[in-house]
């Protein structure tokens, strides 16, 4: 049976992306009245640095803090255009952390389907690549704190999805064998790759449609939006007999 459902968080139960570009272009707004450079400019080289950090994310940076890598992002988008200043870089990382918070909604039927798949008997926990840093508060702001029974963060556990080691350490705390637990995320290379190789029912929430690598083993079911992830993991355990 599937025993256990672990959620990825970011774009996986929230628009994490939507979020940080909403914030991004508000914080380079600011900077942009006060210091006459290009908004859409500073915005989007915010976002190519922390799209660079975050896909190349290693386990030797999980010892480093997040805040201070955010204000070294923000420095380095200052000084693409043409501001060198590490003062404000500082005061554009807090402001944009802030303003993030704002944005924050779960998608449609999240807090649904996880109460779902309570009421079917199932523990449930979130395990994210993120930093408990700054991640514990998200998830209290998305109002997901008591809607799981355990959150797993990469910093924490010194573990990095797609690391098998990493969803195994999430079942075994949870006292659920892999082969009874099923992952839902939306990165292949991350969610996906890992619960495959830990023995994990992997189900793969493909909004960007993106497709399968070459020669990369299938996920047991790809949905395009969050509000298939109910019915596919039904799927996936009426396929095993264990429905």
């Amino acid at each position: 049976m599937i025993d256990l459902v672990l959620f990825d968080l970011d774009d996986t139960l929230h628009d994490d992306t939507q979020a940080c570009l909403l914030a991004g272009m508000e914080a380079a707004e600011e900077v942009a009245r006060a210091r006459g450079v290009d908004a859409r400019a500073l915005a989007d080289a915010y976002a190519r640095e922390a799209a660079t950090f975050w896909h190349g994310l290693t386990a030797e940076s999980l010892q480093t803090q997040l805040k201070g890598l955010r204000e070294s992002m923000w420095e380095r988008a200052l000084a693409a255009v043409g501001i060198a200043d590490r003062a404000l870089a500082r005061a554009v990382a807090q402001r944009y952390y802030e303003l993030r918070k704002k944005y924050f909604s779960l998608f449609p039927g999240a807090l649904e389907l996880l109460e779902e798949q309570r009421a079917r008997g199932r523990r449930l926990g979130i395990l994210t690549n993120g930093f408990a840093e700054t991640h514990v508060e998200k998830i209290a702001l998305l109002g997901l704190t008591d809607a799981v029974d355990a959150t797993f963060f990469a910093d924490d556990a010194g573990l990095l999805k797609p690391d098998p080691a990493f969803f195994e350490h999430a079942c075994k705390q949870l006292g659920v064998a892999p082969k009874h637990a099923a992952m839902v995320g939306d990165r292949y290379d991350r969610d996906i790759a890992g619960a495959l190789a830990s023995g994990m029912t992997a189900i793969w929430l493909n909004i960007t449609g993106e497709s399968l690598p070459p020669g990369a083993p299938a996920p047991h079911a790809t949905v395009t939006a969050f509000s298939g992830v109910g019915r596919a993991l039904e799927t996936a355990a009426a396929r095993s007999g264990n429905g």
